[in-house]
């Protein structure tokens, strides 16, 4: 009650921020976001509906998304909603229930002007979600408010009451003359703009003569001008390929802390989690790159080159699609791309990173049980619960829409002789569709692929896309003067048998862990000696051959071992000592790299000079 008093004198005080006044039937719809006590994590929401003469309905149904967009997992925002009631314009209350999860009716009675009030529960800071602490707020729109069933093509207003000494930062445009006043002409652009109050530092830049700002929530070991730097040569470089900027001003949110990550898209912002102290190094500094440089393409492909069913959004359940590959795993590839052909690393350095891209899929089980398309459907209830059986049974749209993305680009430059790439595709998706409000299906996607090639895609969509067949990295590297190698043999030379002069070392097949001084099995890959005999995830190594080991030890005891080798180990599979004797696998002692053939024709080194952005 206290709650509903505090905001109903609020109302009266902002009653003047809305829009224009309501005109024969319209109406208007106003949030007010407050953080009254910081230390809480309870951000405080009212939404005001105020509507025109016409006859409306006794009864509005109010809806709490249950996802965002961008992050494919329903996460259940209304779990953290408190203290909801409801009044009319003059302050009666209003009688309401909850009609399911997420879902509240407001006996409204037909009154043109109402609203509710309820309190949220911040205290998760990720991308994603929402936190609220005594040094900062940051929440996503779907996290935090709802919206009146039926109306969420009508526009919004949202006004923020920062705590004392903080400002406000959001993709959303300031209404003129109101103080942090924001409007949004739809819910799906409310929902898509995510916001930070703090006493953050900001770093700007224009590209184009197009305002863009760093808005930096914590402290960190970044040279500023470095970062902004990076941050604008990755700007450029991308709007390079499409030729246009599609909105007046851009921010990236950025959070540093010491335990942080992860990026998630929007229309004209993104908001980024780095670790702190990660810019001591060089290779901190292109990590932070290649996250940013992810996000931004997003921009294009997304947020504007929409797949079949991202946008319009349904918030109340999953939104179906089996093209993630396109929309996370190319975008991956352009992000880091965008760093080579930015200038911010050498060729070499991208060849070394993709190899080892390449080297981390080809050592995933789950590739020949899972296709790109599958891992895109199932996305929904796989990709962001992973299981220690995941790495047997699935993949990362991320990482093979990547390596798909790389091998389709250099294909597309093989038959043309360089003339188009993949650069191309993206053009026309953009221009074809997103600039006519066209989302693109499967078979769009592949027939703007093979107009871009000038041939039929079929195959390579039907056995590498749709398909679970081994990528063909030599078949198509060739095209751009390169090799797959491992220990200088061709990937598809090491198949089968190992050619005589081959490091090899011993291979066990799981992956191992320190938990508090216990020596853990995490996963055991299928296919490898542990999973043939009998090993199982969350089983404690006790003894490795008799001796008592640790995650150290361990290592260097098998690295004296030969492939063939029968070693004895103790283990504790729940309370319960075990014995097992496991003869050890044969595996190849060397990195994947990526090697420029010797003497390259003249077309191969044009294509490599292409895809490389090389001058």
């Amino acid at each position: 009650m206290r709650l509903l008093t505090a905001t109903i004198i609020l109302f009266a005080a902002s009653a003047s921020f809305a829009q224009a006044k309501t005109q024969n039937g319209g109406q208007d719809i106003a949030f007010t976001v407050s953080m009254s006590n910081p230390h809480t994590h309870l951000l405080e929401v009212e939404m005001r509906v105020t509507r025109g003469l016409r006859v409306w309905p006794k009864e509005d149904i109010l809806i709490m998304p249950v996802w965002t967009p961008g992050s494919y997992m329903i996460r259940e925002f209304s779990r953290h909603v408190q203290d909801f009631a409801a009044a009319d314009g003059s302050g009666r209350p209003l009688e309401w229930e909850k009609i399911n999860k997420n879902s509240w009716r407001v006996k409204t009675g037909g009154v043109r002007e109402w609203r509710i009030i309820y309190r949220v529960y911040a205290n998760e800071l990720s991308v994603r979600t929402s936190e609220l602490t005594s040094d900062h707020a940051f929440w996503n729109n779907p996290a935090l408010l709802m919206y009146p069933e039926g109306f969420l093509n009508e526009p919004a207003i949202l006004r923020v009451n920062p705590a004392p000494g903080w400002k406000v930062a959001t993709g959303l445009p300031a209404v003129a003359g109101e103080q942090n006043t924001f409007r949004a002409e739809n819910f799906d652009i409310l929902y898509d703009s995510p916001v930070e109050v703090s006493n953050f530092k900001e770093l700007k830049f224009e590209v184009r003569g197009v305002p863009h700002r760093i808005v930096i929530d914590g402290e960190g070991n970044y040279n500023p001008e470095l970062l902004r730097t990076i941050v604008q040569r990755i700007v450029e470089t991308q709007i390079a390929i499409f030729g246009d900027i599609p909105y007046r001003d851009y921010t990236f949110i950025l959070h540093l802390r010491a335990d942080t990550g992860g990026g998630l898209e929007h229309l004209n912002s993104t908001a980024l989690g780095f670790r702190r102290y990660e810019f001591a190094t060089e290779d901190g500094y292109r990590r932070f790159a290649s996250l940013v440089s992810h996000e931004f393409f997003h921009l294009w492909n997304v947020k504007r080159i929409r797949p079949d069913t991202l946008g319009p959004f349904d918030y109340t359940k999953e939104n179906y699609t089996r093209l993630l590959w396109v929309a996370e795993g190319i975008t991956e590839y352009y992000g880091n791309l965008t760093l080579r052909r930015a200038g911010l690393i050498s060729d070499a350095a991208y060849l070394t990173q993709l190899a080892a891209n390449i080297q981390s899929f080809q050592e995933t089980p789950g590739r020949k049980v899972m296709s790109a398309e599958e891992s895109s459907f199932d996305s929904w209830i796989k990709f962001y619960r992973p299981d220690e059986n995941s790495i047997n049974t699935s993949i990362s749209y991320y990482d093979k829409g990547e390596l798909l993305g790389m091998l389709l680009d250099l294909e597309i430059r093989r038959r043309t002789n360089g003339a188009k790439s993949l650069d191309d595709v993206m053009r026309s998706l953009n221009n074809d569709f997103s600039k006519r409000d066209r989302n693109f299906t499967q078979t769009d996607f592949q027939k703007v692929s093979e107009a871009a090639a000038g041939s039929s895609l079929e195959d390579f969509f039907a056995r590498y896309v749709r398909g679970r067949e081994e990528l063909p990295y030599n078949q198509i590297f060739i095209a751009a003067g390169l090799s797959l190698q491992q220990s200088g043999n061709p990937i598809e030379n090491l198949r089968e048998t190992v050619p005589e002069g081959v490091p090899v070392r011993a291979f066990l097949g799981a992956d191992l862990d320190d938990d508090d001084g216990r020596l853990m099995i995490t996963r055991v890959r299928s296919g490898t000696p542990a999973y043939e005999q009998g090993l199982n995830a969350d089983d404690q190594i006790v003894a490795l051959d008799g001796k008592r080991v640790t995650r150290a030890t361990f290592d260097e005891r098998l690295a004296e071992k030969r492939p063939g080798e029968t070693i004895h180990l103790t283990i504790f599979r729940f309370d319960d000592l075990r014995t097992f004797d496991i003869r050890l696998g044969t595996r190849v002692a060397a990195p994947y790299r990526i090697v420029r053939l010797a003497q390259p024709t003249e077309q191969q080194t044009h294509i490599y000079r292409g895809w490389m952005a090389l001058r």
